[in-house]
């Protein structure tokens, strides 16, 4: 399996902190800011369920700036086989 390292970027990680504390976040805002924290310091990688989640939040209208920035940001730390 091919191996990602990038990381999530300090201002990505700063968005993502600020959505989880939000209560009025949405669910996808929150699962993609998690996800994105999560990868911040690691090598890990964005699952499949997520990965095809974060495409549709890109491909989509209804979705914010800030919630397409975390979706580039999780998609962008995926398996690059997939």
């Amino acid at each position: 399996m091919s191996k990602n390292s990038k990381q999530t970027s300090k201002s990505v990680s700063s968005l993502a902190s600020k959505i989880l504390k939000n209560p009025s976040s949405s669910a996808i805002q929150k699962e993609l800011a998690g996800s994105a924290l999560s990868q911040s310091k690691s090598s890990k990688q964005t699952g499949s369920d997520l990965e095809s989640k974060a495409s549709h939040v890109l491909q989509s209208d209804k979705y914010s700036e800030t919630t397409k920035t975390l979706a580039a940001s999780v998609l962008s730390q995926s398996n690059k086989e997939r």
